[in-house]
């Protein structure tokens, strides 16, 4: 996985960042662990109803009702805890990554040309946006709710090169999915595949892209 500097890797001109995982916190367990009294019983819900996929769905562009009606009719039995999903989805963000967040703040005060590439509905993302103001930093963002596709399908990164005006071998892309941050190399990008805000800033000082 694309993980520290390659031998030659060309100057860094443009940084993207993924949003949760990476700057946000966001886990549904958050919210279920105030609901569900049994550890298990969480784990069941979140992999057999509200499951990765299905919320997935949101991400693609979905309407949140329309996948929220269709959940609710497969388990007529758990409506009330599908619809609480998105209705208390606020909760579902503990807060921000803070080592990473002032990762980005040292890159902005470089005057490093920042962005975002997130998978995210387009109905709850104004929530986070709202919420934090690190959001301020970037100059602009594409939200794959919006735009009916999400990663790691090669033409959102084709997208972002356009909106953008990015250059490829230039940009350099942060995503805690392995997945999306081998989809960022074989679209021509550099990349980082997230652990931790430590391996990060290793990874920018590699790049010489922090003081």
């Amino acid at each position: 996985m694309p993980d520290g500097a390659p031998a030659k890797a060309q100057p860094v001109e443009a940084v993207v960042f993924d949003v949760g995982g990476v700057l946000l916190d966001w886990n549904p367990r958050h919210l279920y662990r105030k609901i569900f009294d049994d550890e298990a019983a969480m784990e069941r819900f979140l992999t057999d109803v509200c499951s990765h996929d299905w919320n997935e769905q949101a991400d693609a562009g979905r309407p949140i009702a329309d996948i929220t009606e269709e959940l609710c009719a497969r388990h007529p039995d758990q409506t009330a805890m599908i619809e609480t999903y998105y209705a208390r989805f606020p909760e579902m963000i503990k807060g921000a990554i803070d080592d990473t967040v002032i990762l980005l703040k040292r890159l902005h005060a470089r005057n490093m040309p920042l962005y975002v590439l997130s998978n995210f509905s387009a109905e709850t993302f104004p929530i986070a946006r709202q919420r934090f103001g690190f959001f301020d930093h970037f100059a602009g963002l594409l939200i794959s709710g919006a735009e009916g596709m999400k990663k790691p399908d090669p033409r959102i990164y084709e997208l972002v090169v356009e909106r953008f005006g990015l250059s490829p071998a230039h940009t350099f892309f942060i995503d805690d999915r392995a997945d999306n941050a081998q989809a960022a190399v074989d679209a021509g990008w550099q990349a980082h595949h997230f652990t931790t805000p430590a391996a990060l800033e290793a990874d920018l000082k590699d790049r010489e892209l922090l003081g």
